[in-house]
């Protein structure tokens, strides 16, 4: 007779089902966020879409400044995720520029927590509440890392030294942000040939 041996199942720590349980209840609350708006965010809502408790949902995030702060940390962590993985170091600064877009612009049409971040933007500069105040500073964060690619970029002679760095730096965000905003009004939009035309306008621009 054979025996089959059984592998025990491999335990998770704390910290590991701690760190799931956050992810699920985050994506749940871009999901829902994203299908219904602000409103329907509620804590009962968002741990019943993941599958847990509205108390597990409260005790995550506390507040819905918190859940906002939290979602915004979350989508901070993907998009430097996105960009390690395009190697933009590696570059010189106006290519690193081009591909900070083109990775922006590339997975805007298809991420429903990047949708769901600026809905809620929209609310909060709607409303002037104080929860603009985690936006303006992701949004600084972003304006700072293009300000040090046009400064490398100016310095390796591959972007002209009239450019105001901190102005260009602004535009490029200006310009994200913008087309995020476009594909809230017009979820349909073809993002494609914006993406193309984005890039040979700003490399035009931009080269030295």
């Amino acid at each position: 007779m054979t025996s089959t041996l059984k592998v025990p199942p491999v335990r998770r720590s704390q910290s590991d089902r701690r760190q799931q349980s956050e992810s699920e209840l985050l994506r749940a609350a871009a999901e829902l966020i994203v299908e219904r708006g602000m409103a329907a965010a509620t804590f009962e809502n968002i741990g019943a879409r993941a599958g847990y408790s509205r108390g597990l949902a409260t005790q995550k995030f506390g507040s819905k400044q918190g859940l906002i702060e939290a979602l915004i940390a979350r989508l901070q962590s993907r998009l430097q995720q996105l960009l390690e993985a395009g190697q933009l170091d590696t570059l010189d600064g106006l290519d690193a520029i081009l591909g900070f877009v083109d990775i922006y612009l590339r997975n805007l049409a298809d991420d429903g927590e990047m949708r769901a971040y600026f809905v809620l933007m929209a609310g909060a500069v709607a409303e002037v509440s104080d929860l603009r105040g985690p936006f303006a500073a992701a949004h600084k964060e972003v304006e700072t890392r293009l300000e040090a690619m046009f400064l490398r970029g100016q310095a390796e002679g591959v972007i002209r030294q009239g450019l105001n760095a901190d102005a260009a730096a602004l535009m490029v965000g200006a310009l994200l942000l913008g087309l995020s905003t476009q594909m809230l009004v017009d979820p349909g939009l073809d993002l494609e040939p914006i993406r193309e035309t984005s890039l040979m306008t700003l490399r035009v621009s931009f080269s030295a």
